[in-house]
């Protein structure tokens, strides 16, 4: 008798989950971090020439010797891959501070054409003579005080009698007379000064300076002589905007030169003809 086999179990139909161990977590995992490239020595001269633009010194930054750092940045930066490699750097460092050229070259000419005169001035003002009584020395308010005091001290000093030091308090003068202005032009009958006056430095407060003088401002700087302010080489940024505009751009022409021939035979220099010996001279 035929053994009757057991009906297959039904199947669910919900899948069995996978073993945990089989499961593939829905968060991506972090990518492993590669390590970079390491630069070329020419990537390296590049990255160091646009720190100040000194071939020379980026080239013996980048490794190079310093006896022919010189040369070495010259051919580097004369090499078209080299010279688009730095290009690149500057377009892309131009971006990322929005410094542009015509920035640089707007600010280099305010520079150079501000004026001088809006920061400091050197006048000629007049002297303590030009205009007291008589042409006598002149006070402030505050010095004719100050003057008064110490003439009274000194003669308490001495010690005189009332009548006699009466006398002597009444010898004070003026002199020129109060009301000197130290910003006056000079007179021009002054016999101290002769209508020279004397020399002032006045500095102008920066704060009132337009904005070219600004610019041309560097600072201040207090020194044992009193206060020195310091500017921007207005010289230099002059010939920076010419050279940037080419006006010192020169073109030398040789004799060989393709655009100004000179004739074959004068090889680049001038034929002169023989001396010709005089009627009766030897062989003649």
């Amino acid at each position: 008798m035929a053994k009757r086999k057991k009906p297959a179990p039904k199947k669910s139909g919900r899948a069995k989950p996978a073993p945990r161990h089989n499961r593939t977590s829905t968060k991506l995992a972090d990518p492993p971090l590669k390590g970079k490239k390491p630069l070329t020595r020419i990537e390296v001269f590049v990255r160091e020439y646009m720190i100040d633009l000194n071939g020379r010194q980026a080239a013996i930054r980048a490794g190079y010797s310093p006896d022919s750092a010189r040369s070495t940045a010259s051919e580097l930066l004369a090499d078209p891959r080299v010279a688009k490699m730095v290009e690149k750097a500057m377009a892309s460092r131009a971006e990322r501070t929005q410094i542009t050229a015509d920035a640089v070259l707007t600010r280099m000419a305010a520079i150079a054409f501000a004026d001088a005169k809006e920061l400091s001035e050197l006048r000629r003002v007049n002297c303590r003579y030009c205009y007291g009584a008589d042409h006598l020395f002149q006070y402030t308010p505050q010095e004719l005080q100050q003057a008064r005091e110490t003439f009274e001290k000194e003669i308490d000093k001495i010690g005189l009698d009332p009548i006699t030091e009466a006398d002597r308090k009444a010898e004070f003068t003026t002199k020129g007379g109060v009301g000197w202005n130290p910003w006056r032009d000079p007179h021009p009958e002054c016999p101290e000064c002769f209508g020279k006056g004397v020399e002032e430095v006045y500095f102008k407060d920066t704060r009132d300076a337009n904005p070219a003088a600004q610019m041309l401002f560097a600072g201040v700087k207090r020194t044992e002589k009193g206060l020195e302010v310091k500017t921007h080489d207005q010289q230099t940024a002059l010939l920076n905007v010419g050279r940037h505009l080419g006006m010192f751009a020169q073109k030398v022409k040789h004799s060989n030169d393709p655009d100004n021939p000179m004739p074959p035979a004068s090889c680049g220099f001038a034929m002169i003809p023989p001396k010709e010996e005089p009627d009766g001279g030897p062989g003649g």
